[in-house]
C-alpha cells in the first residue's frame, strides 16, 4: 500500500480539492473512506484519510495505483498548493521498504494485539487510530480493514516489519492469509476492489457508493467531477452496482455476462466466487439502474451455460466491525 504523510497549515484544503471527503468534520484520531475523482466523476482511487491533527494527515491508498496517486498528489500540490503561492503543505511518500503496513483481522484480532501494545484497545473504535508501542517500537494502529470483520491495520517501521509480523502470528489463533481469503471476506462485505468493481470510468453514484460524497461537499460542490455526479444524485444514472446471489452452479467470476431472464445481455460480473459463510456463489456486477431493485431475477452466463440470479443487498454477510457497543 502507498502510505503517504501531508503535513502543513493547506493539507486539508489538498486533500479535499482531490476527494469527496469531509475532512473539516473529522475530529483528531479519525479516519474516513473516500476517494480520488477524476474531472468526469469517474473514480481514479480508493483511499483512507486519517486526521492527526488539523495540519496533519495520514494517506494509506492502493498500492496497484501508487505511481498515478502519486503524481495526483504532487501536480496538485505543484499547481496550486506551493509556498510561492501562500500556501503550505509537503508531501512525504513513504518508502515500502521503509515503513511496512501489517493487516490483522478476523473476530479475535483484538485479543490477539492487546497482549502487546500498550494501549486499551477497547477504547480505539473502527475507524480510529493511534500511536502506541509494539515491541518497544513506535507504530500505528488503525482500527479498520477489508473483510468486513473487526482488526487493525498497523503501520510499522520496514526494518522491523518481519520481526513485528512473526511476533503477531505467535499469538494464539493467528495465522497468515493471502488475498484470496481477503477477496472472499470483502466480496461477502460487498467492499469494492479497485480496478474491477470501481474505475476512472465509474461514478459514485454507480458504483452505489454515494455515502462517500459528504453532505458539506456537495452542497460547495468543488470536487472533482461534482457536476456529474451532483446531475446523476438528481437524476440518476444509467447503471448501478448490485449484489448478485445464485442458488446453484459455479462460481460467477469476473467478465460473465449478465442476462436478462429472457437472455438480453444488460451488463457483466466485476467480482465473483463462492461465499464460504453462505455455501453458495455470490458476485457483484453492474446492470441498468432499472433492473437493480433487489430481488429482481437475472441470468448469468458461465462457460456457455446460463444459471438463475436474483438482485441482492449488499453487504451479503453482516459486517462485523467494533463501534464500541
Amino acid at each position: 500500500m502507498l502510505q503517504t504523510r501531508i503535513n502543513g497549515r493547506h493539507a486539508g484544503e489538498l486533500l479535499e480539492s482531490l476527494t469527496t471527503a469531509d475532512l473539516q468534520a473529522l475530529t483528531p484520531g479519525s479516519a474516513s473512506l473516500t476517494i480520488f475523482t477524476n474531472d468526469h466523476g469517474g473514480i481514479l482511487d480508493d483511499l483512507i484519510i486519517t486526521k492527526d491533527d488539523s495540519e496533519r494527515f495520514f494517506v494509506v491508498s492502493n498500492a496497484g495505483r501508487r505511481n498515478e496517486d502519486m503524481e495526483l498528489m504532487q501536480r496538485r500540490q505543484a499547481r496550486d498548493f506551493m509556498t510561492s503561492q501562500g500556501k503550505d503543505v509537503s508531501l512525504e511518500f513513504l518508502d515500502p521498504l521503509e515503513q511496512g503496513l501489517i493487516a490483522l483481522q478476523g473476530p479475535r484480532a483484538a485479543k490477539a494485539l492487546q497482549s502487546l501494545v500498550s494501549i486499551d484497545l477497547t477504547a480505539l473504535k473502527f475507524m480510529k487510530c493511534v500511536e502506541a508501542q509494539l515491541d518497544q517500537r513506535k507504530v500505528r494502529i488503525s482500527r479498520c480493514g477489508y473483510t468486513g470483520e473487526d482488526g487493525f491495520e498497523i503501520s510499522v517501521p520496514g526494518a522491523h516489519a518481519r520481526t513485528i509480523a512473526e511476533l503477531i502470528m505467535s499469538r494464539p489463533d493467528v495465522k497468515l492469509a493471502g488475498l484470496g481469503a481477503r477477496d472472499s471476506l470483502r466480496l461477502e462485505a460487498g467492499l469494492c476492489l479497485y480496478g474491477h468493481d470501481i474505475n476512472e470510468n465509474t461514478t459514485p453514484v454507480e458504483a452505489s457508493l454515494l455515502w462517500l460524497v459528504a453532505k458539506r461537499r456537495r452542497a460547495e460542490a468543488n470536487f472533482p467531477g461534482a457536476e456529474r455526479i451532483l446531475e446523476q444524485i438528481r437524476t440518476g444514472s444509467t447503471k448501478k452496482r448490485v449484489g448478485l446471489s445464485l442458488d446453484k452452479g459455479p462460481p460467477a467470476r469476473e467478465g460473465a455476462a449478465i442476462l436478462t431472464t429472457v437472455g438480453e445481455r444488460m451488463g457483466k460480473v466485476t467480482s465473483g466466487g463462492p461465499s464460504p459463510t453462505l455455501g453458495k456463489p455470490i458476485a457483484m456486477g453492474y446492470v441498468p439502474t432499472e433492473l437493480a431493485k433487489t430481488g429482481t431475477g437475472v441470468l448469468i452466463e458461465i462457460r456457455g451455460k446460463t444459471y438463475k440470479a436474483v438482485v441482492t443487498k449488499m453487504p451479503f454477510v453482516k459486517v462485523n466491525y467494533f463501534t464500541g457497543n
